[in-house]
């Protein structure tokens, strides 16, 4: 790949006034040999491989990030699902499963390890009922351990049994973290329609059809995209709007490919893809929200919010579709409230609600991400919410997800603090009428007729 020295002088730019970065370089590992006769050997195994692959990721991308001049914030692995890669243990037996993923991340100096995970959207193995009961203790005794379970598909409809367990499990899961404000639901993930090459977390693990190992690469720029729009004149159409933002997503993702290529080369494993997912931080200016905004809406969730949010998408993916021939993951705009200025400004003033955000989601990359919600939430609601979710992703045929965390002890209106990426987010208020007759009812919802596809 060669650059212009225009191209240059603008990465330079961004960098230093806009806020670009690498969000993440993702290293996926297949674990699906590990398993053996007994648990302590099958933790070596893990161990071992993991260490084989990733032992050089942080040095390698730390010298690439000094070497282009540009921050990549995180450092993550990615693992194949756990239930399914490394089957027949017992609840506990997946807990300490856990705690040598966690210690194994903690020797490598990564800040995240994803796929502690289950796919369950048509039916529960033993060995994913055991991983999701299991998530409690795992994701409480655990720091960089990240996990997901997807319950639904367009092609399997929604396992309605599955919906209802996990409303329960998100509330033991905030519960058993509730001296750090129930931060464990935080690094757990609700999926319809997972990828298998996200390097996202808390969402990503490693898919089934992917290499041995492979190096994906998530590359973020709300705050480039909100300074290319703020130059543009007063009164510039939607469609002046539009090719403003896909070519500025065109310049983030080649930066991001130079990134991931270079590291898989240096590692000596295969590049994957890249994701070029506009996710926000708290830094001033770095706000999904405020790229909106910037469109003529007095505050993200008035009317018009929506539109706004579907244009964005579609815009960033096209420009990153230009960029390089292997776009990937999830690819469009998050809106997590708890790692939003905007998002969180827009709550605080009344102008953005848990319905609005659910309507958003029928346009952006994902869904309801890290929404704080009062701790009295009951499971059945929560499960009604998941559902609501699902069913958006299904019939749309589309990734959606749900992170959620019921603050213990918290009700709508307070502000909670989770540090780091993680923010810092206003609990928002709930519908107070119930969904527990429909949350108990059980089964799957069918499939679409939209999956109907061959």
């Amino acid at each position: 790949m060669s650059y212009t020295e225009q191209e240059v002088l603008e990465t330079i730019r961004m960098v230093e006034t806009e806020h670009l970065d690498i969000r993440t370089v993702t290293m996926g590992i297949h674990l699906d040999d590990c398993r053996a006769d007994t648990l302590t050997a099958t933790k070596n195994r893990v161990r071992d491989k993991i260490l084989r692959y990733a032992s050089r990721l942080v040095p390698v991308v730390q010298s690439i990030e000094r070497e282009i001049g540009i921050p990549v914030v995180n450092k993550r692995i990615s693992v194949t699902p756990i239930a399914h890669a490394l089957p027949g243990f017992d609840k506990d037996g997946y807990v300490e499963i856990a705690m040598q993923l966690d210690e194994s991340a903690a020797e490598l100096g990564v800040d995240f390890l994803g796929g502690y995970s289950a796919l369950v959207h048509k039916g529960m193995t033993p060995s994913a009922q055991a991983l999701i009961q299991s998530l409690p203790d795992a994701l409480s005794r655990t720091n960089r351990v990240c996990s997901s379970v997807s319950v639904a598909s367009t092609k399997a409809g929604i396992n309605m049994d599955a919906v209802y367990l996990m409303g329960r499990t998100i509330k033991d899961v905030a519960e058993q973290t509730s001296d750090r404000s129930g931060i464990g639901a935080a690094k757990l993930v609700v999926f319809c329609n997972p990828v298998e090459d996200n390097p996202f977390m808390a969402g990503a693990f490693h898919g089934f059809g992917e290499p041995d190992a492979v190096i994906n690469v998530g590359v973020s720029g709300p705050g480039v995209v909100l300074s290319a729009l703020k130059r543009l004149e007063n009164g510039a159409d939607f469609g002046t709007i539009a090719e403003t933002i896909k070519r500025t997503a065109f310049k983030i993702t080649r930066v991001g490919e130079l990134a991931g290529r270079k590291a898989a080369a240096e590692l000596g494993v295969p590049f994957g893809i890249i994701d070029l997912s506009l996710a926000p931080t708290n830094a001033m200016g770095d706000s999904v929200a405020q790229i909106l905004e910037a469109m003529g809406l007095e505050r993200c969730g008035t009317h018009g919010t929506t539109a706004a949010l579907a244009l964005l998408n579609d815009a960033v993916k096209k420009g990153g579709a230009m960029a390089t021939s292997y776009p990937g993951g999830l690819s469009g705009a998050f809106i997590p409230v708890s790692e939003d200025n905007g998002m969180i400004a827009a709550v605080e003033a009344g102008a953005l609600s848990l319905s609005k955000l659910e309507a958003m989601t029928c346009v952006c990359s994902v869904g309801l991400d890290m929404i704080a919600v009062p701790g009295d939430t009951t499971a059945e609601t929560l499960s009604g919410l998941i559902a609501d979710e699902m069913a958006i992703g299904m019939i749309n045929k589309k990734t959606t997800a749900v992170r959620v965390i019921p603050v213990p002890g918290a009700t709508a209106g307070q502000m909670v603090e989770f540090g780091g990426l993680l923010g810092r987010a206003p609990v928002m208020e709930m519908i107070p009428f119930s969904s527990q007759g429909f949350a108990r009812r059980g089964g799957r919802i069918p499939a679409p007729i939209q999956s109907l596809t061959n």
